[in-house]
């Protein structure tokens, strides 16, 4: 193949569309191009398709702008568990994925303790229980534990027909998923034993793999391998949050992926798509696609306030120095995790909160102002405070 037809067709706009460039590039220049690529540029994951090859991806067709995330790579400076805000879209989002309606007001409901009403908040309530889980840096990513988050974020809330055997981990039968005019099927029942024990061990694995890449892998190979009847979507979505936190970025537990992840749902349902006709032409699982997906749709659209590293930088600073009391730790961990960006009055504050009394309440907003980790705007008569 020449060298300028070599580049012409890697620098295609379709280039992650085998079957269209195909048709720009004829058939044979593209075998050609998926061989040197195959020779020279693919890096393979040690995960397997169900041909047992291994995935692979390119490196140098990823453009992971790490100013996009940095939020996510701060160190666990307090004891977070999911912030309020950010669990109340992640459950929204990531059943309405799904096309499973729920209701923000149930949400909300579930999410302050209120007894569950209605059967269908049983799903709102099984997503918030696995947010719970993965939260928790205590429970670390095995089959064990993977087979647990199952069972309380979605296995048992569903239907019998859908539910796993009493003592499996995996499904004991085939499954289709239906997407547009595709039919996807998932790995053969009795080799999910097999891969899904070699899955876990490639998370658990020390690799010189980018975190945030491998966690995006991670998300489309469990997809890909499906290995449950229903709700292989949610937990993809949670087992890559999970190996987010257990890698030590609990800033992750403050933003919705889902949210960003709905919003590109064609986008992301594409993705897993065209990589699955692409395999049929090249011979080979590239998942570049997915990735660049995810760092285009999601990792570079999280939203942040540019001054947070400063705030977290500054409460480390001043409870290092025993300046703050551990009621005022709990109530800025509290105004993290319940309002996020959102403003609030010293009313609500005590309101939500519970456990202190207004004094110090206005004694901790006040503190935190002069520490300059909390900004107020007048509204008549009244102040509203935020994180700056």
């Amino acid at each position: 193949m020449e060298t300028t037809q070599f580049f012409n067709i890697i620098n295609d706009n379709d280039f992650f569309n085998l079957k269209k460039l195909g048709y720009k590039h004829s058939k044979e220049a593209v075998y050609s191009c998926i061989d040197i690529l195959k020779s020279t540029m693919f890096k393979e994951i040690e995960l397997k398709d169900f041909k047992n090859n291994n995935f692979v991806f390119l490196p140098n067709k990823i453009s992971l702008n790490i100013n996009s995330i940095k939020n996510l790579i701060k160190p666990n400076l307090t004891e977070y568990s999911y912030g309020f805000k950010a669990m109340n879209e992640e459950i929204y989002s990531t059943l309405k994925i799904e096309n499973i309606h729920s209701e923000r007001k149930n949400i909300e409901n579930v999410l302050k303790g209120y007894a569950v009403k209605e059967s269908r908040d049983n799903q709102i309530l099984g997503i918030k229980n696995g947010l719970d889980f993965i939260s928790d840096t205590k429970n670390k990513i095995s089959e064990e534990n993977l087979n647990f988050l199952y069972k309380i974020a979605i296995g048992n809330y569903l239907e019998d027909n859908s539910k796993l055997l009493p003592e499996n981990f995996y499904r004991h039968d085939r499954v289709f998923v239906v997407g547009g005019k595709e039919v996807h099927e998932g790995l053969p029942h009795k080799k999910l034993p097999e891969y899904m024990c070699e899955f876990i061990k490639f998370i658990n694995s020390n690799s010189n793999m980018d975190d945030f890449i491998k966690s995006i892998i991670i998300h489309f190979y469990l997809a890909y391998i499906h290995p449950y009847f229903d709700g292989n979507g949610r937990m993809a979505r949670l087992l890559h949050l999970w190996f987010l936190v257990q890698k030590g970025y609990p800033a992750s537990l403050f933003v919705s992926f889902s949210k960003y992840i709905n919003e590109s749902k064609n986008k992301y349902y594409k993705a897993f798509q065209i990589i699955e006709e692409n395999e049929k032409i090249s011979k080979v699982m590239d998942v570049t696609l997915f990735i660049n997906y995810f760092i285009e749709n999601v990792y570079n659209k999280l939203e942040f306030n540019g001054n947070e590293e400063n705030v977290f930088d500054i409460f480390l600073e001043k409870l290092n120095a025993g300046e703050i009391t551990l009621k005022e730790k709990e109530l800025w961990n509290f105004v993290i995790s319940h309002f996020g960006k959102n403003e609030f009055t010293t009313k609500e504050l005590e309101k939500t909160f519970g456990d202190a009394a207004y004094a110090t309440i206005r004694s901790f907003v006040l503190k935190f102002q002069k520490f300059g980790l909390l900004g107020s705007q007048k509204y008549k008569n009244r102040n509203r405070y935020f994180i700056k």
